[in-house]
């Protein structure tokens, strides 16, 4: 198949001017990324950029005593080793599949030469970055003046844009960990949402239910850094509305 006749699922990917997709092509390898899988070691230099076609990375900074709290996530939306881009090999956190997919990988030194040959793929990945650290900045603001549900709900979201349909495979553990919150406090979180109507939660399963009532129980922890994402790449969620732009009362 030529490189003209590729489809990818990575929206980075699948804007690229075509002479930057036969180039890359050449040096893309496919790889499956199991549950759990580590991409990004933190303190250690990042040797490959992952771009993500299915599953879900987590961003975390750990904490002295060994805890761990999700600061960003990232799936077809996104690449890792952006850090490469602003002159560094490696970054404080880790990154890891928090749900399994599959990508694909590209070297370090590579990464960097395609972006020096081609301003088109160094602006689409440094456009990438501001959106993700907008995304960080909201987590952040998010984790400072939330209410453990409307980050649940923000969460939730997030996961959703990125992967198709509505069941979204996640533990109350797992919650816990990326919320940064006891796991009592999830499970009051879920039955609020639950009890709007809004998801429908299951042993290991959350079932998005009405997602207009989802973004509106998120409030304004959700919604900027979607519409920076839709104003500097493009559409972040299939079949997604217009525009993430909201008024908030």
């Amino acid at each position: 198949m030529s490189a003209a006749n590729v489809t990818y699922k990575n929206n980075l990917l699948s804007t690229l001017a075509q002479a930057d997709a036969a180039w890359l092509r050449e040096h893309l390898e496919p790889v499956e990324l199991p549950l759990g899988t580590v991409i990004v070691e933190p303190d250690q230099p990042i040797t490959h950029a992952y771009f993500i076609e299915e599953g879900l990375c987590s961003v975390v900074s750990r904490q002295v005593g060994g805890g761990r709290v999700e600061i960003g996530l990232f799936g077809r939306d996104g690449v890792s080793g952006t850090a490469l881009l602003l002159g560094t090999d490696r970054i404080p956190h880790e990154i890891f599949l928090q749900v399994a997919g599959r990508g694909h990988r590209i070297s370090a030194d590579v990464l960097k030469r395609a972006a020096e040959r081609s301003t088109d793929f160094r602006d689409l990945l440094l456009r990438y970055t501001q959106t993700f650290l907008i995304q960080t900045a909201q987590t952040a603001l998010a984790n400072a003046a939330a209410p453990a549900e409307e980050r649940l709900a923000r969460w939730l979201l997030m996961y959703h844009d990125r992967q198709d349909g509505d069941d979204l495979s996640v533990t109350h553990d797992f919650l816990s960990m990326m919320l940064g919150v006891r796991r009592p406090t999830v499970t009051v979180a879920i039955h609020v949402l639950e009890g709007a109507g809004l998801i429908r939660a299951r042993r290991g399963r959350i079932t998005v239910l009405e997602r207009q009532g989802l973004e509106e129980a998120a409030g304004e922890s959700y919604g900027t850094a979607e519409a920076e994402y839709e104003r500097l790449i493009g559409p972040l969620r299939r079949h997604a509305p217009a525009s993430y732009d909201r008024t908030f009362a």
